[in-house]
């Protein structure tokens, strides 16, 4: 367990720790030092019943010893407390030892110019405990599986040079499906900073009264195009496919983007508009080359491509200029422009088509082209003249993205939902895309 509690004590650790870092630097060498904490509970729900509550505080640095035209970099556990400083040393040492051994790296390139900064974006919600006991009230009678998240999470950076970056977020995560047989289940998740009671209760409703129609005989729909309304979550795995190389500058430069077309005048509808939003994710201002990043970087603005995600690498290798993105180029705080259509009328406005909740399996048919391909899965629906008349077989879609946010886009809607990332491999992530849902005059279905 940490010996640090609450976000003071949390910055002033990791503020001796960048005072250690800055003493450890020998001769011409540059030492950049990150470091990811988190103090977060978790509740595992079965049955609508609590099954496995539980609290996690860790901590790890990434330490990387620059000289030259040479790095090494290590990672260690942190355990919160005073015998941090001997591990920080220790990874740095161990680091130092490999750099002779390794070949020049041409493409280092790290900030030198210090821009340090402290922030944290605090939340409102009851302890777990109320939330657990809320949420299991409320699902007594349904078969809820789910993981319940929240906490907050920490992220810094610190070099030799004297910079000092500092982060520090709380959220929550609640995602949860209902289950009726075999695969016949609704999806669905509430997240964000504030918890509100009522809020998660209609969300709750929302997938209770889906899983309603889930019961009654599934319908098998035939191959072919036809109109189809992207709900939010099923619109972000189709931005979380794109995000793989859409927005990277190497892969752009290197002709792998699925958004080649784009750099060479194709567009998407004008209604569409993608940014990179750091100022309202989750995701901290910084990198762990010590580049800040913008509050807000315009990917693409009216239908046409505006700007690429720059890591400094990519920046050496290219001659590019850095903005800030990370070794991935990919974007971790998404946000796409609402439309006009009320989502409380996105039914009606689909007329007779396909609702789609959720899409799963997805990957390029032609990554060249703009091309995916994916699965329907849990709640999707037929609908005639605006009502659900029954969940549909499951279905393989394989479509441009030219298309289906291009000349088959009809609207989005004017509210959008708050997705975060409920990856927990090596911690909470802070990736978030913020997405309204999507209405598509044609949606190609191949099986």
């Amino acid at each position: 367990m940490a010996a640090w509690s609450g976000t003071l004590q949390a910055e002033a650790w990791f503020n001796e720790l960048a005072d250690a870092t800055v003493c450890a630097a020998k001769g011409s060498e540059v030492i950049l030092v990150s470091i990811s904490a988190e103090q977060s509970d978790f509740v595992r729900f079965n049955h609508g019943r609590v099954r496995q509550p539980g609290s996690v505080t860790q901590s790890a640095a990434h330490v990387r010893v620059i000289d030259h035209d040479r790095q090494a970099a290590t990672d260690c556990a942190l355990h919160g407390d005073g015998s941090d400083l001997d591990r920080i040393r220790q990874a740095t040492g161990l680091a130092r030892e490999l750099l002779a051994d390794l070949p020049e790296d041409p493409h280092i390139l790290y900030s030198t110019t210090v821009h340090s900064s402290s922030s944290h974006r605090r939340g409102s919600r009851p302890d777990s405990t109320h939330i657990a006991s809320h949420v299991a009230a409320r699902a007594i009678d349904l078969d809820l599986v789910g993981i319940y998240s929240a906490g907050t999470v920490y992220r810094g950076f610190a070099n030799s040079l004297g910079q000092r970056n500092w982060h520090g977020v709380e959220s929550f995560n609640f995602d949860w499906s209902l289950y009726d047989r075999a695969d016949k289940a609704v999806k669905a998740s509430y997240a964000g900073f504030d918890w509100d009671a009522e809020a998660f209760n209609a969300k709750l409703q929302d997938s209770v009264h889906a899983l309603a129609s889930m019961r009654q005989p599934s319908r098998r729909i035939e191959p072919g195009e036809y109109r189809a309304y992207l709900a939010p979550r099923a619109l972000d795995e189709v931005m979380g496919l794109v995000s793989w190389g859409g927005f990277s500058a190497h892969s752009m430069k290197t002709k792998g983007s699925p958004l080649l077309r784009m750099e060479q005048g194709a567009r998407l509808s004008e209604r569409v508009t993608i940014a990179e939003n750091t100022k309202e994710g989750l995701a901290p201002s910084f990198q762990g080359e010590g580049f800040t990043k913008p509050e807000r970087v315009p990917l693409i603005s009216a239908g046409m491509l505006d700007s690429l995600l720059v890591s400094p690498r990519t920046a050496k290798e290219f001659n590019l200029v850095a903005n800030g993105a990370g070794g991935s180029e990919r974007p971790v705080s998404l946000d796409m422009d609402a439309g006009s259509l009320a989502m409380d009328d996105a039914l009606g406005a689909l007329d007779t088509g396909i609702y789609i909740n959720n899409l799963w399996y997805l990957n390029f048919s032609d990554r060249s082209a703009g091309r995916l391909t994916g699965m329907t899965r849990f709640a999707t629906f037929w609908v005639e003249h605006g009502r659900i008349v029954a969940p549909i077989d499951v279905m393989r879609f394989d479509d441009s993205l030219y298309r289906m946010l291009g000349d088959q886009l009809i609207d989005l809607t004017s509210e959008r939902e708050m997705l975060l990332d409920p990856s927990t491999y090596d911690g909470r992530s802070t990736a978030s895309a913020r997405l309204p849902g999507a209405l598509l005059k044609a949606l190609r279905f191949t099986l």
